[in-house]
């Protein structure tokens, strides 16, 4: 039987849990730059390892990024999300400082609002109907 590669295995269960999160940057400015989205990316990469997660995709634009993250089950999004957006924010203001404050200021770096979708493969009326459908037993 071929494995699917998207299938994590851990010690005690099997996941294929992923999010698709969206970060807009405080002020809707043209903040970022070709090699800042190329630093962020990889500021974020880093996070989701030390969180055991995997960054699938991103990309940006003038003023928020995207990213599929795929995740294990023992981490909660809002603290992965919390992490992304504060250690980027750190070394994005540091490492671009004059930039960053043309366009934003009062500190903050990220809007405190997301976006985080479900990327599951099937709707949840397919899932539904599969449940629904489970031969219970009658004894």
């Amino acid at each position: 039987m071929e494995q699917n590669p998207d299938v994590r295995r851990g010690r005690h269960c099997v996941h294929e849990l992923s999010v698709h999160l969206v970060f807009l940057t405080k002020y809707p400015r043209n903040v970022f730059t070709e090699p800042m989205l190329t630093r962020c990316e990889e500021i974020m990469r880093n996070v989701c390892a030390d969180f055991g997660c995997e960054l699938v995709e991103f990309n940006g634009a003038d003023d928020h990024v995207h990213l599929l993250v795929g995740f294990p089950p023992k981490v909660a999004l809002s603290i992965l999300v919390n992490s992304l957006k504060g250690v980027s924010a750190r070394y994005l203001r540091k490492e671009y400082d004059s930039h960053v404050r043309k366009y934003l200021w009062d500190g903050h770096f990220w809007s405190r609002s997301y976006y985080a979708g479900s990327t599951g493969g099937a709707n949840l009326a397919t899932v539904r109907k599969y449940i629904q459908g489970q031969d219970r037993p009658t004894r």
